[in-house]
């Protein structure tokens, strides 16, 4: 942690891996992370700027399965055990991304879970250390009620609405909407193919890779993240994927892309970026998105030798030609 205010560095230990960090909208301004391999956990900062104590002010809690049906957490099987009726069902489920949701639910996306790779939802309850219950959502695969499209979730987010968005390795942005499953969210059966209607695929703007008839296409996006507020200008809850091949970002507006393309150096390529309102009454120069250049080999660029990285900052006209 730093603080700009004194220029003091802070390093907060943690008995868990961390990676991608978000915060939660609750009083404690949590703080979730995902990296924790088949463990997730979380820092309340509130506490730990209170106190200081780093050890008091985390916690963390394996990804169990509600596969009781009642809605709490019992006693578990461990991943390499035989399934119980009587137990729920704790699986290995290492978050990639991670996303708190304004319902006060975690989302995250699981690359290396089997294929074809799935999103969970954590619901963490009155204590999250024992009451944390998750639910397992894959993209539809081999399933006899909906079509084979895309598949290896990786960068995710969540709109205000509560539908997580999804870059998918298939070339695909992917959205996932809760609220359309017909089927039991939790139980025996709640094992990841439970919800083929939630799921929605928009193939991303480049063509398919020669030779693949499969649909898709060739980007196969890093991240995705939500414009929940509109600080692009297209509105909120637009949804961002950065452009591997595009060199560029990839909005998608009421089922229409927007390539913001960095047409110099050439070489952009973003992993995250966030968005800002700096003058909310200012109009399309009061806000904006901002990204950095996140290739590791720079120097590959077009501006060769001695390139160090850069932040680009994406402001949208309402017309070409506005002041």
């Amino acid at each position: 942690m730093f603080d700009p205010r004194t220029g003091q560095q802070v390093a907060i230990n943690t008995c868990f891996s961390t990676h991608h960090v978000m915060f939660a909208e609750d009083a404690d301004n949590t703080l979730w992370t995902s990296g924790g391999g088949n463990v997730v956990g979380w820092l309340n900062t509130r506490k730990f700027l209170e106190t200081g104590d780093a050890a008091a002010s985390q916690g963390w809690t394996p990804v169990v399965l509600d596969t009781v049906g009642d809605g709490r957490r019992h006693a578990y099987t461990e991943p390499n055990e035989p399934t119980d009726p009587a137990k729920d069902q704790r699986i290995n489920a290492p978050f990639y991304a991670i996303s708190p949701a304004p319902d006060g639910s975690v989302w995250g996306s699981c690359w290396q879970c089997p294929f074809p790779g799935a999103i969970l939802r954590l619901d963490p309850g009155p204590n999250p250390v024992e009451t944390t219950l998750a639910e397992i959502y894959q993209p539809p695969w081999n399933n006899p009620t909906a079509p084979t499209v895309g598949y290896g979730p990786r960068g995710m987010d969540i709109d205000r609405d509560g539908v997580a968005w999804v870059a998918m390795a298939s070339g695909h942005l992917a959205s996932f909407d809760r609220r359309k499953c017909q089927g039991p969210l939790n139980g025996p059966s709640a094992t990841g193919q439970q919800c083929p209607e939630g799921w929605s695929f928009y193939a991303e703007p480049l063509p398919q890779l020669q030779g693949v008839t499969d649909p898709g296409s060739a980007e196969g996006s890093y991240y995705t993240w939500v414009d929940q507020f509109g600080t692009l200008g297209l509105g909120n809850n637009v949804p961002v994927n950065t452009g591997n091949e595009s060199e560029g970002l990839l909005a998608l507006n009421q089922g229409q892309w927007v390539v913001l393309r960095v047409p110099y150096p050439m070489g952009f390529y973003a992993k995250w970026l966030d968005g800002r309102i700096d003058d909310p009454n200012g109009g399309w120069k009061g806000r904006g998105l901002w990204a950095s250049v996140s290739t590791r080999a720079p120097f590959h660029m077009e501006t060769g030798k001695g390139t160090t990285s850069k932040v680009i900052h994406f402001q949208l006209r309402p017309d070409p030609l506005a002041e």
